[in-house]
């Protein structure tokens, strides 16, 4: 399977900033964008690498403010972290300044083909986490 890839828009959204911001981010050397001018992309890898820490960092500069999250909440995010075991599996993912995990079936991560820079959308209702895979076009 091939690596996923994110257009800066997309990327930007994912982490909760502009698209400008995200440019930077790559000029300076802190993301790798690939592509010609207007059609930059970055790796899933890279981009979930970098949300972590940005939701791990107390500085969150150039971060926007998203709306408070609601009981039937869907965030679109990228999976940064996949804990399997032979039956569940843990999905840890990474939604602006949003950290969400969600425990499912080994079998639902299989089926989806979820992996590290997958991009998901979340479904938060009350205590129940569910995540659905998204496809890109």
């Amino acid at each position: 399977m091939p690596e996923q890839r994110y257009r800066v828009s997309e990327a930007a959204s994912l982490l909760g900033v502009s698209d400008d911001t995200l440019r930077r981010w790559g000029a300076s050397g802190r993301l790798d964008l690939e592509g010609e001018a207007g059609a930059k992309t970055v790796s899933g890898v890279q981009l979930a690498s970098l949300a972590k820490d940005l939701a791990e960092s107390d500085a969150r500069g150039d971060l926007v403010e998203l709306p408070p999250a609601s009981a039937r909440n869907r965030m679109r995010g990228i999976v940064t972290k996949l804990t399997l075991d032979t039956v569940m599996a843990q999905v840890d993912v990474q939604a602006g300044p949003f950290r969400i995990v969600s425990l499912v079936s080994r079998e639902a991560v299989d089926e989806l083909g979820l992996e590290v820079g997958s991009l998901v959308v979340a479904s938060v209702k009350a205590t129940n986490v569910g995540i659905e895979g998204v496809h890109s076009a």
